[in-house]
């Protein structure tokens, strides 16, 4: 059965090597179904033979094989991969809802309906729709991409953060301001200077330092509209500073 594989059996006739590994991967997996004496299995289609395998086991062990259903994997931002964590094209569930609107108005307008077809809650016949119109010119992609912002937003906060994300998306994009409920962080003045990736850190706008390095690296931090690209930076602990990392993330440091 493993030989069924499409890539198993290119690999096995072209006389290239499969490592063991390879084929314990889904004997473990559809132990999984044995296990749970499961009835139904869900996945995404890259798993298909994985899930298969379950059945197979199941039958081998005297269990009625469970049914399986799979769905197709969703692009990630970049249009190419599937969304994931690690290649960093992922829109979190637990993103602020800024952060969702924007990256949903970040990605190509050619990604657009892979994401309506798998995500929105508009009815086929709409979503049908909506294509035509973008299509013959009766509505603008900026508008469609807005809708899916919105309601994607909406799914995971709620209505009025939506309305607010594309208030905020509006202010900062397209005319150019700060956003209207940018923090503010305060902290004691000294004599000594703080290190920028520290400060970032403190100020909640990356996870760690260590992040914080790294998006210095890429040019992704300005400090007063000045690029920052050393991260061993530091800052003068006195007066105040206008932070801002990556398009949507804003902080104004102030220090007393």
């Amino acid at each position: 059965r493993m030989l069924e594989r499409e890539d198993f059996s290119a690999r096995f006739k072209n006389e290239r090597p499969i490592s063991i590994h390879e084929f314990l991967y889904p004997l473990i997996q559809g132990y999984d179904s044995v296990a749970l004496e499961a009835d139904v299995e869900v996945g995404g289609t890259d798993q298909l033979f994985n899930l298969l395998m379950g059945r197979t086991l199941q039958k081998t062990w005297g269990q009625e094989p469970q049914v399986v259903l799979t769905v197709p994997l969703l692009e990630g931002l970049d249009g190419v991969n599937k969304m994931s964590k690690s290649l960093g094209n992922y829109i979190g569930i637990n993103d602020p809802a800024d952060d969702i609107y924007g990256k949903v108005m970040s990605m190509a307008d050619t990604l657009m309906f892979r994401y309506f077809d798998l995500l929105s809650d508009l009815a086929t016949e709409d979503i049908t729709r909506l294509k035509a119109d973008l299509e013959s010119g009766a509505v603008h992609p900026k508008a469609v991409k807005q809708q899916l912002a919105r309601e994607l937003t909406a799914r995971f906060h709620d209505a009025a953060a939506a309305d607010k994300a594309a208030a905020n998306f509006a202010r900062v994009f397209t005319n150019h301001d700060l956003p209207e409920d940018m923090p503010e962080m305060t902290f004691p003045a000294g004599p000594e200077p703080i290190w920028l990736p520290r400060l970032l850190a403190d100020c909640g706008l990356v996870k760690g330092t260590g992040e914080a390095r790294r998006l210095i690296s890429q040019q992704a931090v300005t400090v007063d509209n000045n690029k920052v690209n050393d991260p061993e930076a530091t800052l003068p602990a006195t007066g105040s500073y206008l932070i801002k990392v990556g398009k949507r993330r804003f902080c104004k440091v102030i220090f007393t």
